[in-house]
């Protein structure tokens, strides 16, 4: 039995190192470090680099726009 050969350009990207993910965010590397002191980002680090992960990163845009929203709503009322 062998084993089926997937083009490396088909095969869903499931993490980024820090540069891919500031350039993903479209942010500086710096920024994605920032927000993983703070706590705000959590990579994977099962590796010797930390991995964010895709589903991370978009768990940090969904709950950052929900702040982002509330902080517009609360402001129409002045």
């Amino acid at each position: 039995m062998s084993a089926e050969v997937i083009p490396n350009n088909t095969v869903p990207k499931l993490g980024f190192n820090r540069v891919e993910a500031a350039k993903a965010l479209g942010v500086s590397p710096a920024t994605i470090d920032r927000l993983t002191l703070r706590g705000l980002l959590r990579p994977s680090r099962a590796t010797r680099r930390p991995i964010y992960a895709v589903r991370e990163l978009e768990r940090f845009l969904r709950e950052t726009t929900k702040v982002a929203q509330w902080a517009v709503v609360g402001n129409l009322g002045r």
